[in-house]
């Protein structure tokens, strides 16, 4: 007898809490904040030894003055500033460095920043895991924003897949879509189509909006679409392309556009004060964001500093964000900067001096915050 039945997957109109998560909720697991990532890039032999890491290097070298033994570093905005000016105007900087070198060297800095994130992603995270745990026993309507481009949130809920719920991205995979030459990639289960359910199980879909991408993401100017690529990460420094892994004999190949062979381009946006907010499905997520934020209850930020560079994402709350809405920001940062942040979205905010992982270890606060 089948005991399975196909479900429809279906949203409340309204959100117990959305969760908001910055670098800092990430960083317990190795993965480094923004300012960690240029000293690591111009130190980091393996990087400076490649193709794509010495032309990296020689630019910066080039146009910032910097003191390694005092560990004073350019910002990384200011680096991708500089490369967006130039871009901007169709300037080129000097002989060494035409406007297509500029392109390039910007293009080869976001693959190594890549590179760099995912060098602590491999692995599960005992964090994570812990924050699904003790989440899901408390709501099963929950949503999440996440500003981290690693993906060690979503290697963590593997446990709760299918009974509990499935991940939606929020936006249309190449993945989905059931073409000879995609068969390889049809792993991933679209929540927002009929499920496969037991007769016993009762999943829910969990919005996750990855705002400023992620390390799986490639997308392809081609066709507009996106691919994921779970197990897939890996940049090789000296082509600058994506590489993967046929399974189970692990032999190396670049990833391209399964549909048109294009070379796959980087998802994921750079700590920089001109972002390309109008991309397909940075759009997109940013609207499924605004309707998130409108829906829920209680807002609850984590390791999340509201950097100047991230504007977009202060104007995204600030518009849509309910004065009754009680907003939770866990943080480690008591400055008064630092507050005046968050006062300016809403003055219905409480502040939580805490990590990341000892809020989550804390049974009695997690109840308070996520209580009716």
């Amino acid at each position: 007898m089948n005991n399975t039945k196909l479900d429809y997957l279906k949203y409340p109109d309204s959100r117990d809490v959305l969760f908001v998560l910055g670098a800092g909720a990430s960083h317990p697991d190795g993965v480094p904040l923004q300012r960690h990532i240029l000293p690591m890039l111009l130190s980091n032999q393996t990087i400076r030894n490649s193709v794509i890491g010495k032309q990296v290097n020689e630019f910066v070298t080039d146009n910032f003055a910097y003191d390694k033994e005092k560990r004073l570093y350019p910002q990384l905005e200011a680096v991708f500033g500089f490369l967006d000016y130039f871009i901007a105007q169709n300037e080129s900087l000097s002989l060494n460095y035409s406007n297509q070198q500029i392109i390039r060297t910007k293009e080869y800095l976001i693959k190594l920043i890549h590179y760099i994130v995912n060098l602590n992603t491999n692995g599960n995270s005992k964090v994570y895991q812990q924050f699904w745990e003790r989440i899901s026993s408390r709501t099963n309507n929950f949503s999440i924003i996440t500003l981290n481009y690693d993906t060690l949130l979503e290697q963590s809920f593997d446990f709760l897949f299918k009974k509990f719920g499935y991940l939606d991205y929020c936006f249309h995979l190449m993945n989905f879509d059931k073409r000879d030459e995609l068969k390889p990639y049809n792993f991933w289960i679209n929540p927002r189509e009929p499920i496969t359910t037991g007769a016993n199980q009762s999943p829910v879909p969990i919005k996750l909006l990855k705002l400023h991408g992620s390390l799986t993401w490639k997308y392809c100017n081609c066709c507009n679409q996106t691919l994921l690529t779970p197990w897939d990460r890996e940049v090789d420094l000296n082509r600058g392309t994506y590489t993967g892994y046929t399974y189970p004999d692990k032999t190396k190949y670049d990833i391209v556009c399964p549909q048109d062979g294009t070379e796959f381009q980087t998802l994921i946006l750079m700590p920089s004060y001109v972002k390309p907010l109008t991309q397909p499905v940075i759009s997109q997520l940013t609207g499924e964001a605004s309707r998130e934020i409108r829906a829920a209850k209680k807002i609850v930020f984590i390791g999340y500093s509201l950097s100047n560079a991230d504007l977009h994402i202060r104007a995204l709350f600030k518009k849509h964000l309910n004065d009754e809405v009680k907003v939770y920001v866990i943080n480690t940062k008591r400055t008064e900067e630092f507050k005046l942040k968050y006062y300016s979205l809403t003055k219905n905010v409480e502040f939580i001096n805490l990590s990341f992982e000892d809020f989550i270890n804390n049974d009695q606060l997690i109840d308070e915050v996520l209580g009716n």
